[in-house]
């Protein structure tokens, strides 16, 4: 009986280990990684007039900004407001940076302009926009107008026939056409010396909408993805390093209860990595070092733990019953301390912005993840190592 369950004991911590480093071998292919870690570029925009970020304009504008990044097929990118009239933006992985920041930050407001300079009708009038090609196989951009624009077009085309309507980006002419036909049907075409790429741009500019205020730049850095690697690498040796000094000092100082609690160390590590590809988070610098962090408070806990233990056997209890008492009595405890953790990373992901909230998410994740295995798992399977036999006097948790 005492082989079997052994034998079981054995099979359980394997099936744990096992578990553990598949699901981290899927996190590592599937997490994603910042702009610190893997390249891209950052981009810090602010209103040109204080007075056009009042109401709701930058709101309007992260939303027009997040549609042209979306189309651009930018994975997981940062866009929030800094402050009243900022917008900070960061794009990680991104190949072709100079097409993003333009596509970022032109403003996209299209006219129609009549030959006495009249304004004929906006972007605004403007229902769909798609990148095609013209009737001499040249890269184009077909538009349709919405009811109003259609009106308010084929009443142009039928007074200005024979004469130019200028089309203009931004008060830049990027096409001049004489209208040879009344367009009654709301659909007309952008030609012009451009290339597939930009009429692809154009059409996304003039799909999302213009935005609503001008931005210009104040800050933009381009991160190389040699530097990313680079602080990847020394994060992931720092990381472990600690984590194997960790391991160590509890198999010293508590031997059997601190192979156990490495066992459930290597458990958090994995659900830890396994949670945050679960919500989709971004895994940043500073998120590694809340993760870091939270691993000093998973050990943390299990210390508390066994100190409570330690307190019980020299009352003369035995390993069974001092097991049980000491999780009761350590519980409170490791809870007030993670609760109040827990609150201030609430605050940090609150009123923090990038890779503050990055460090905010990890850290909560973290501390819930080690309640779980400092809780559950451990006392599971100190548990399940006294129905073995291999705890039975007070001298396996030192003294």
């Amino acid at each position: 009986m005492k082989s079997n369950r052994l034998l079981a004991f054995l099979l359980i911590v394997l099936l744990l280990l096992g578990a553990s480093a598949t699901a981290l071998f899927q996190a590592r292919r599937n997490i994603n990684l910042g702009l610190d870690l893997q390249g891209g570029v950052y981009v810090l925009l602010q209103a040109k007039d204080a007075g056009d970020a009042r109401g709701d304009a930058m709101e309007r504008a992260m939303v027009v900004i997040r549609n042209r990044i979306d189309a651009l097929g930018v994975t997981e990118p940062v866009i929030q407001r800094e402050g009243d009239d900022r917008i900070r933006i960061e794009l990680a992985g991104i190949e072709d940076q100079r097409r993003a920041r333009e596509v970022i930050g032109t403003t996209a407001m299209l006219t129609f302009v009549g030959p006495d300079g009249e304004v004929i009708l906006t972007g605004g009038d403007l229902k769909d926009a798609r990148a095609t090609f013209d009737d001499r196989n040249r890269p184009a951009v077909s538009l349709e107008f919405n009811p109003e624009g259609t009106r308010l077009f084929a009443e142009a085309t039928q007074k200005y026939l024979g004469q130019i309507i200028g089309i203009y980006l931004d008060d830049e002419p990027i096409s001049l056409p004489v209208v040879e036909d009344v367009i009654r049907d709301g659909n007309a075409i952008i030609r012009g010396n451009m290339s597939t790429e930009e009429a692809r741009d154009l059409a996304l500019m003039l799909r999302s909408g213009a935005l609503p205020v001008e931005l210009i730049e104040l800050e933009t850095r381009t991160i190389g993805p040699s530097l990313g690697q680079d602080s990847l690498l020394r994060s992931v040796r720092a990381g472990i390093a600690g984590f194997i000094l960790v391991l160590l000092f509890m198999l010293g100082y508590y031997r059997f209860f601190g192979l156990v609690a490495n066992v459930a160390l290597v458990v958090y590590i994995a659900m830890v990595f396994g949670a945050l590809v679960g919500i989709n988070a971004t895994l940043t610098l500073p998120g590694i070092a809340g993760l870091i962090l939270s691993v000093g408070m998973a050990v943390d806990a299990n210390v508390i733990i066994f100190e409570r233990i330690k307190e019980e056997l020299n009352t003369g209890r035995t390993i069974r019953t001092a097991i049980n008492a000491g999780f009761e009595r350590a519980f409170r405890a490791i809870l007030d301390a993670n609760v109040t953790t827990l609150i201030a990373a609430a605050v940090l992901f609150r009123f923090g912005t990038g890779p503050i909230r990055g460090f905010a998410v990890t850290l909560a994740v973290g501390i819930v993840v080690s309640m779980f295995t400092a809780i559950i798992l451990t006392r599971f399977l100190l548990r399940r190592a006294v129905h073995a036999g291999l705890l039975k006097t007070p001298g396996e948790v030192r003294a």
